[in-house]
């Protein structure tokens, strides 16, 4: 298999990479400290699904399975894990009865953040309808 190194040095490589180093740290504060199941389960999904999409792009699998149209499920998981890690992160922000769920709170809202700059650049990138390049456009008279 082939290693996408562009990718790693890109900012969406870094933004992966910070998706899943943030949600691995909440994940640890929750799991030391609070224990609680939803803020873990919830926790280790993102980081399990955030590390799926750093290898499908790391290896260029989505090149090879062309079946989906990956940017826009990556655009559909941020969006989504941008909710409801915003949702869980208030809620163990506000209801926190130890520091260690408070951090993991707090962490996960820098996550959310992280998640919405990686959906609106994806968002950016992608085109629907249109030429891909001026050259191909028809002319107009």
């Amino acid at each position: 298999m082939e290693i996408d190194k562009v990718f790693l040095k890109s900012v969406r490589g870094a933004l992966k990479i910070a998706e899943m180093v943030t949600n691995f740290i909440a994940f640890i504060c929750f799991v030391t400290v609070s224990g609680t199941a939803s803020y873990v389960a919830a926790t280790w999904m993102e980081v399990v699904i955030s590390f799926l999409f750093f290898l499908l792009y790391l290896l260029k699998l989505n090149k090879k399975l062309t079946l989906f149209f990956w940017p826009l499920i990556d655009i559909l998981n941020s969006t989504f894990a941008a909710v409801f890690m915003c949702v869980i992160s208030l809620i163990a922000v506000s209801t926190y009865s130890a520091n260690g769920t408070l951090v993991g709170g707090i962490i996960g809202l820098i996550a959310t953040g992280i998640w919405c700059v990686d959906a609106s650049l994806l968002f950016k990138k992608v085109t629907f309808n249109q030429p891909r390049s001026s050259d191909s456009a028809p002319a107009v008279s």
